[in-house]
């Protein structure tokens, strides 16, 4: 059994023989590939049915993929991964570990919209000490604002928790939440949610139901004064409606940590989006870090090596997507 590492997964190879080496798998081979083996075939024919392949992102444009048994998923968001095209014998596996990263991103993020520490600082300066002390600017907090999580899935749940604790109200959407209880104040409809919340956060996968789910009717029926916070799929929220309601000021805000275009090979420079929101003053752009912490991939290629230790030994493993069919 080799072991295919794709794109930036094989970063963190070390991380992975490592773990392997506690299941007793020191001597298993993992192979690097390029971030193009992830949509072209030219690595296809090294792989064999007894392989493993871990990659955030697999397709072939309509062409099957080789038999092999198992792609992990070092990620949690499937979007990236072209199911018809895998062979009926491979299992496909996911990961989490990243919903405790992404709640302290979130609510370091409104926060900021609250208190605003950058320009506090920006502000100070011993020169002038006596005229900036008389000429102080009140700032927001967040006590008492509502929070509203579209989508209330792991990562949603772990917001709510986080921002309970700053007295703040908690509405979720999400058709899987059947009323309030633990840390969701109300389960409401979206068009409430976005007309009611002060932040509006987007915690939800991107599936045909949620494409473009945000469109230019569901940003005007949020505040003037909310922010929204997109830390799940950019394609959730529509572009072109979102770049407009920013650049006219029908809402205060946005931070945005995920994109609509990405680079699919090592010389990609592929724009963002389609529209500068980097240029607009009331937006605060992010290069999709908000689950990047040193921990959290200790976390996940943890869990990737005990799920190939299981699959080499025969036992069940974690987070199976969908079982591989003999």
């Amino acid at each position: 059994m080799k072991i295919f590492m794709v794109g930036e997964a094989a970063n963190y190879r070390d991380r992975l023989a490592a773990g392997l080496g506690e299941h007793g798998l020191a001597d298993a081979k993992i192979v690097a590939l390029p971030r193009e083996a992830a949509s072209a075939a030219d690595h296809d024919g090294e792989i064999a049915a007894e392989d493993v392949v871990v990659s955030l992102r697999l397709r072939r444009g309509g062409a099957p993929l080789p038999s092999f048994r198992l792609l992990h998923v070092p990620g949690a968001g499937l979007d990236g991964i072209d199911f018809d095209a895998l062979c009926d014998a491979t299992t496909v596996c996911n990961v989490f570990e990243h919903e405790g990263a992404i709640a302290e991103f979130v609510l370091a993020s409104v926060l900021n919209w609250e208190i605003r520490l950058d320009e506090l600082r920006a502000s100070f300066a011993p020169d002038r000490w006596a005229e900036i002390y008389r000429a102080r600017v009140p700032h927001g907090e967040l006590a008492g604002k509502t929070v509203g999580l579209v989508g209330f899935g792991r990562i949603g749940r772990a917001i709510a928790v986080r921002a309970k604790a700053f007295g703040v109200r908690v509405l979720a959407a999400d058709p899987a939440l059947a009323g309030p209880g633990g840390s969701v104040d109300e389960a409401v409809a979206l068009g409430e949610l976005l007309e009611r919340a002060h932040y509006v956060v987007i915690a939800c996968p991107l599936l045909d139901a949620t494409r473009g789910m945000v469109g230019a009717a569901e940003l005007a029926r949020m505040q003037p004064g909310a922010v929204l916070v997109n830390i799940s799929r950019a394609e959730v929220v529509d572009e072109a409606a979102l770049y407009a309601a920013l650049a006219e000021g029908r809402i205060r805000g946005a931070s945005l940590d995920v994109w609509y275009r990405y680079p699919t090979g090592a010389a990609d420079s592929v724009p963002p989006s389609t529209y500068p929101f980097h240029d607009l003053p009331n937006v605060v752009c992010t290069p999709h870090s908000s689950a990047i912490t040193r921990e959290m991939w200790e976390r996940r290629y943890a869990i990737v090596a005990r799920n190939i230790a299981a699959l080499a030994t025969g036992r069940p493993l974690d987070n199976v997507v969908r079982p591989g069919r003999a």
